[in-house]
């Protein structure tokens, strides 16, 4: 049963934009939309704030997010891995 419900948690790939705080990022998510009449694609953001063990992301770093039981008031993603790091 784990298997399944671990396979149906949702997972997102995104940008570091702060790493102020103590074990926690927060991460910008981009995906590209289509506008329904007019078909022009805009991108959207959005912000999630995400779990980060031994504070080792830091501002530009991709990295790859899943979604985990509520860890604070705002806080319920964790960071999986690091794809790629800042220059």
């Amino acid at each position: 049963m784990a298997d399944t419900e671990r396979a149906r948690r949702k997972v997102r790939e995104g940008r570091v934009v702060s790493d102020r705080m103590d074990k926690t990022v927060v991460v910008a998510v981009e995906r590209r939309v289509a506008h329904p009449r007019y078909h022009r694609v805009a991108t959207r953001t959005a912000k999630y704030k995400a779990h980060d063990e031994e504070n080792a992301c830091h501002i530009g770093d991709r990295v790859r997010i899943m979604e985990t039981r509520p860890l604070s008031g705002q806080k319920c993603w964790r960071i999986i891995e690091i794809l790629d790091r800042a220059q």
